[in-house]
């Protein structure tokens, strides 16, 4: 009992301590912090989850980004493509111009979340984080609409359609000539299973895997299910291929050696009594180093060729380039963890593991250098999961980052 006056004399000071140091901080934040429209990211971010649209169809999400980027007054919009939107601040002076971009596309998922404000479209949702990107963005560009006295340059909020199927919607935004003028490219992804408003920049070249894909059809010889002997059974032939592509990196692959082969489509028959004459499978490879994608699709195409015809089938197959990997500039990179360091605290600034993802972000490299971060979002299902959700609290410190960035890269007067 002697003890208990000491220990709530140590509490009140820490109590107190906490309390200088919050206070501390707060005087210390740049006094742009008060212009970022929390409650309006989160309201942006509700309304494009509840609305989602596939890749190329992004019609009334694009129409909705324009409108909200209009409503800010001093932003310029123009639509590079039918479904993506670009917005232009303008600074006070010339300066040097860059860019941060956001996808907006949803996946062909049934969203199992439960949030209230769940997907009102059967079969597609934002199980990646897109309308979180969007919505992000679209806070950016608010707060830095409200500084375009203090701006010496010019920023290109690019919101861009059909990330998620290639052949993409950067490209098409690349070849309109849109962003002929733009010096440098940011972008950030939200991720899951890093902690709440933390930032991670990946790594310098290459920061990401690229991406290839392919679509195998294999034919073979219906017959009744009770007479096997009579066909070919492009079910069984499909079956030994799924069980052989796992040996691809596990038995040819150099360890150490980054490469991931997943087939994620598998689809044959119509009855449980009839062995289908034809089965379609379709995968997707990704590897870093040049060698290791000859390597794993010389492997690939031998493993289809000598399995179906020993089988009796035949086959069709399409294999094709999905993205190339990210290749982060050096010099943006360090600017972006410092930026990163000093809005948010440098605790707060990670180093993310190797990105096995791909991302049509990296096409932007054909205009200028590029950097590509993540902002963790909390515990929880990965991306493309049908129970993927985020905490909102980290929208406001991706909103902070990507000001402080362009900002600095900017060197506001």
């Amino acid at each position: 009992m002697r003890a208990l006056p000491s220990v709530i004399v140590l509490m009140i000071l820490a109590i107190s301590l906490t309390a200088s140091a919050q206070q501390k901080k707060k005087a210390d934040d740049p006094s742009w912090i008060a212009h970022v429209p929390v409650a309006k990211v989160i309201e942006w971010r509700r309304h494009i989850h509840q609305n989602p649209e596939l890749s190329f169809e992004e019609v009334n999400t694009s129409k909705y980004v324009e409108d909200v980027l209009k409503s800010f007054g001093n932003i310029d919009v123009v639509r590079p493509a039918k479904t993506s939107v670009i917005g232009i601040l303008r600074g006070a002076k010339k300066g040097k111009t860059v860019a941060f971009r956001a996808d907006m596309d949803a996946l062909p998922i049934q969203e199992a979340t439960g949030l209230p404000f769940s997907s009102r479209v059967e079969n597609v949702s934002h199980a990646c984080g897109h309308d979180a990107h969007s919505a992000m963005l679209l806070g950016t560009a608010a707060t830095l609409s409200k500084m375009a006295n203090e701006i010496n340059g010019t920023v290109y909020f690019i919101f861009q359609h059909a990330e998620e199927t290639p052949p993409g919607g950067a490209l098409e935004i690349i070849k309109s000539g849109a962003l002929n003028e733009v010096e440098a490219f940011f972008g950030m992804h939200v991720a899951p299973s890093h902690p709440v408003g933390h930032v991670g920049v990946t790594f310098d070249n290459p920061a990401s895997t690229a991406s290839y894909r392919f679509t195998l059809t294999i034919t073979g010889k219906g017959t009744h299910g009770s007479m096997p002997h009579l066909g070919i059974d492009p079910i069984v032939i499909g079956a030994e291929l799924v069980s052989a592509l796992q040996t691809v990196v596990s038995r040819n692959v150099t360890p150490g050696e980054m490469a991931v082969i997943s087939v994620g489509k598998f689809q044959a028959g119509n009855a449980p009594n009839v062995i289908a004459d034809k089965a379609e499978l379709a995968a997707t490879v990704r590897t870093k180093s040049a060698s290791t994608r000859q390597l794993v699709e010389k492997r690939i195409k031998g493993l289809i060729d000598h399995i179906v015809k020993a089988y009796g089938g035949t086959y069709e197959l399409d294999y094709t380039l999905g993205y190339p990997s990210i290749e982060n500039d050096p010099g943006l990179n360090r600017l972006a963890k410092q930026s990163a360091g000093r809005i948010l605290g440098q605790e707060r600034v990670f180093e993310p593991p190797a990105m096995t993802a791909s991302e049509d972000f990296a096409y932007y490299k054909e205009v200028a250098p590029i950097s590509m971060l993540t902002l963790g979002v909390g515990e929880g299902p990965s991306n493309h999961n049908p129970g993927f959700n985020l905490d909102e609290g980290a929208l406001e410190q991706g909103v902070k980052t990507q000001v402080q960035i362009l900002l600095d890269y900017l060197k506001v007067k």
